[in-house]
């Protein structure tokens, strides 16, 4: 089995299973079908790659989610 994975989570330390890639993250956040940016150290993923981008130890992950309003 291997070691959890640390990471800070919008400005929160936290623990995940490893290996986990961040559509992975998404659905354990419950997030899933939401219109939302994930950043990993500052820089954005883009959606088509969520899938194939794994979190590793140590990753500043913001995600932001995106708000209708008029």
């Amino acid at each position: 089995m291997s070691a959890p994975i640390r990471v800070v989570l919008n400005g929160a330390p936290r623990e995940f299973p490893a290996p986990l890639t961040f559509s992975e993250l998404i659905d354990e956040l419950a997030l899933g079908g939401r219109r939302l940016a994930v950043e990993r150290n500052g820089e954005i993923i883009p959606r088509g790659r969520l899938g194939e981008e794994s979190l590793a130890d140590g990753d500043r992950i913001e995600v932001v989610m995106a708000v209708g309003g008029g």
